[in-house]
């Protein structure tokens, strides 16, 4: 049981861990924090945090969980905002899409990696942001990847594990560079191929017309590209070794399907295609 959860950052992702833990009966009392007191005011109205504050520092007082769900870029001013107010006991951990920036953020702000500070990410979200778009679902049956140090203290691990477990999320740790570099593949690389492809047809001449036509295909593929700029900029920003790595190589197999195309390599096109299919189809199921 959390007796006072502090999240930082109440929209889709902090929001919905909050509405979820309140529903699974996994915390007592729940205060927002954020710089906006609009928005908390609003998450007060939908019921997803019982007070907010707009002084970090105040904010964390008292609480013996803190999950931090701000855009990469904002981390580190969190950080040294809450580092003289934490509770004795108290764990931090956070919602960051790149470990290895948010890692380096808080050994900034605090002078060391602290023992009780357990970095994670759930793997969960959609195209919508705002405390309006979260809901207690989110979470089941989703995945949620923890990345301890050296320096994290077991027990904080454990408390951070017991409260993702309890609105039904499947945990799992991982090395902070691994999951950098598996991010960037299974979904920093998706969110830049949907953003570069809608607007790249956004500067043709006749986009009216092609967005007119455009069928469920392009609707499907391009949903994520309604996601928060502001993040996917962040994201980009703070893991941009793995995501060039990643783009890099997926020019080379797209000039190579290019190629085909050039050459009339009907047996070429095809292979590639079905090889698609078969890895999609195998991960689908």
């Amino acid at each position: 049981m959390i007796e006072r959860l502090c999240v930082i950052g109440v929209g889709l992702i902090g929001g919905s861990l909050a509405r979820a833990l309140r529903d699974a009966g996994h915390v007592r009392e729940i205060v927002g924090a954020s710089r906006n007191p609009v928005h908390l005011q609003r998450a007060v109205e939908l019921g997803v945090i019982d007070r907010f504050d707009t002084d970090l520092a105040s904010a964390v007082q008292g609480a013996d969980m803190i999950f931090v769900s701000v855009p990469l870029g904002a981390m580190g001013a969190v950080f040294r905002s809450i580092r003289d107010a934490l509770t004795d006991g108290a764990v931090v951990t956070d919602g960051g899409s790149v470990k290895a920036s948010v890692v380096a953020d808080i050994s900034e702000a605090i002078g060391e990696i602290p023992s009780w500070f357990v970095p994670g990410h759930p793997i969960a979200g959609t195209e919508q942001s705002g405390v309006d778009a979260s809901f207690s679902e989110l979470y089941k049956d989703r995945r949620v990847i923890l990345t301890p140090l050296a320096e994290t203290d077991a027990t904080a691990v454990s408390r951070v594990r017991a409260m993702w477990e309890a609105v039904g999320a499947t945990v799992s740790e991982m090395d902070v560079k691994h999951h950098d570099e598996v991010l960037a593949a299974t979904s920093h690389l998706p969110h830049i191929l949907a953003y570069t492809l809608v607007e790249s047809l956004a500067r043709m001449s006749e986009q009216r017309e092609i967005f007119e036509y455009a069928a469920g295909g392009f609707r499907d593929f391009t949903r994520i590209a309604s996601s928060d700029p502001v993040m996917w900029r962040d994201i980009c920003l703070a893991n941009g070794e793995a995501v060039l790595n990643m783009l890099e190589r997926f020019n080379r197999d797209l000039a190579s399907l290019s190629e085909a195309i050039r050459a009339s390599d009907g047996d070429r096109i095809l292979q590639i295609f079905s090889e698609a299919k078969s890895a999609r189809d195998g991960f689908a199921g």
